[in-house]
């Protein structure tokens, strides 16, 4: 058969990286596939490859019976101990065989086999290479882009950069170089798939460990993360030893690596806070640059707190569109209620704490049972005959909870520069979609009340229409 087979694999090991035995394997299987199509399925053949021939040697074993019935599997008891008179009924002869031709649809399947198999091992050498880089970031180039997705060149393989995972507001073009974060690594029939960040959390981290030795050696460590991909990050920064600056560590010599970090995230703002072991001193640090005065925490697993701030900083430690705030609670995994000092002196603690344990009581029930049950008999009132009165009824206790609203939003010192507490803004939302759906509701049911007098009055013209003809 053919010669030089081992330089050949060599070289496909050497290109691919793909073992001389799998290869080997591959065409042993692809052989046997071969040999069955052109001489029968029922052929008991095995293929090995002979090394010091460097070739492939094909057998073909029947078995020694005293009487034949399949030729193709077996030999008689005679013709076997001509071979050699030691054979017995039962002994399995293994006779090389050398075809002429495998035929055309047999090395055509062969070469299939042989394929096939390349290929999937391919693919498992790209997997096993890139499930290594998931969770870790890397660099590639923005190869082309469609309506779904932007494919980033990794070198082997075409990673995917979804819509959601990419920045607000960053522009890719083709050959640009980014750096991404591989979230996940999938082995799948058409072979492995790569999906990329520019979004999530740990690319921040990754990027701190590029630009930070010490972070990278684990002598200071990044606790958590809380990040509006685009705008603002605050990075939460601990140091065992006591001599070391964990923050200024991670800032470098006049700002220059975190502000490495902000230029490859283009322009996203970095907050580095120091963590801590004492809650409250913690979430006073994620707060800042607002001070805080006061912290109260309104449950034993301390998941939940009162914040009090300085009056003319309220604005501040809420943020623009409450963001300082919501970064802060992400950051800490704490509810934050943000208060002035003069809102608090008109706060009562003890009926918020009260509050707070009735609540965690209640999540423990079956509230959706309890809802759903009611749902019927609220349907069943929403009726044409008292629709008028129920929209009459919700437009006044809103204008009622609106002016109550507004009149708490007028007393802060924020009202100058539009901004809302996270709880007033929330509320204001909620209650503006409401009042826009019972609005919607009564401008149908007015809309239906036009139709039905419309039609009760082409009715009546109908009516004098044919009194008139009945008549005449």
């Amino acid at each position: 058969m053919s010669e030089g087979i081992l330089e050949a694999l060599q070289v496909i090991e050497d290109q691919k990286g793909i073992s001389k035995e799998i290869i080997i394997e591959a065409i042993e299987t692809a052989l046997i596939s071969a040999y069955k199509k052109n001489f029968g399925q029922t052929q008991n053949v095995e293929v090995v490859f002979n090394r010091s021939k460097d070739q492939f040697e094909i057998y073909q074993s029947k078995k020694v019976v005293e009487e034949v019935e399949d030729p193709s599997l077996e030999i008689a008891l005679t013709d076997a101990q001509e071979k050699n008179p030691a054979y017995e009924p039962g002994d399995v002869i293994k006779f090389l065989i050398e075809p002429t031709s495998f035929g055309r649809i047999a090395a055509q399947t062969a070469k299939q086999v042989i394929t096939q198999r390349v290929r999937e091992e391919e693919r498992n050498l790209v997997y096993d290479e890139f499930i290594q880089y998931e969770d870790d970031l890397l660099q590639g180039v923005v190869e082309r882009m469609d309506n779904r997705f932007i494919y980033i060149n990794l070198g082997k393989i075409e990673a995917a950069l979804s819509k959601h995972d990419r920045i607000p507001n960053e522009d890719y073009r083709p050959h640009d170089r980014i750096k991404v974060y591989v979230s996940k690594v999938e082995n799948t029939t058409k072979g492995p798939q790569v999906y990329v960040s520019r979004t999530h959390p740990n690319l921040v981290k990754r990027l701190f460990e590029q630009e930070v030795p010490e972070v990278f050696d684990g002598i200071v460590e990044i606790k958590s993360i809380a990040r509006e991909a685009g705008d603002r990050s605050k990075v939460a920064v601990y140091a065992d030893d006591s001599t070391i600056d964990p923050v200024g560590t991670c800032v470098g010599p006049r700002g220059q690596r975190v502000q490495n970090v902000v230029n490859e995230l283009n322009g996203e703002n970095m907050d580095i806070i120091e963590w801590d072991t004492d809650p409250a001193v913690f979430i006073t640090n994620a707060l800042k640059p607002a001070d805080v005065v006061d912290i109260h925490f309104i449950n034993e697993e301390k998941t939940s707190c009162i914040v009090v701030v300085p009056d003319h900083q309220l604005s501040l430690a809420i943020g623009k569109r409450g963001q300082n705030v919501r970064l802060a609670a992400r950051l800490t995994n704490c509810k934050i209620d943000i208060k002035s000092e003069s809102d608090m002196n008109d706060f009562d603690l003890e009926a918020a704490k009260a509050l707070a344990a009735s609540e965690e009581s209640a999540d423990q029930k079956d509230v959706p049972e309890i809802e759903n049950e009611q749902e019927p008999a609220v349907q069943e009132n929403l009726t044409t005959e008292n629709l008028e009165a129920v929209i009459e009824e919700v437009e006044e206790i809103e204008e009622e909870e609106m002016d109550e609203s507004m009149e708490s939003a007028l007393e802060k010192e924020d009202y100058e520069t539009g901004e809302l507490s996270s709880e007033q803004a929330e509320d204001m939302a909620d209650l503006g979609q409401i009042h826009d759906e019972y609005r919607r509701i009564d401008e149908e049911f007015e809309e239906s009340e036009a139709v039905d007098e419309e039609a009760v009055k082409d009715d009546h013209d109908l009516m004098d229409s044919i009194d008139e003809d009945l008549s005449e």
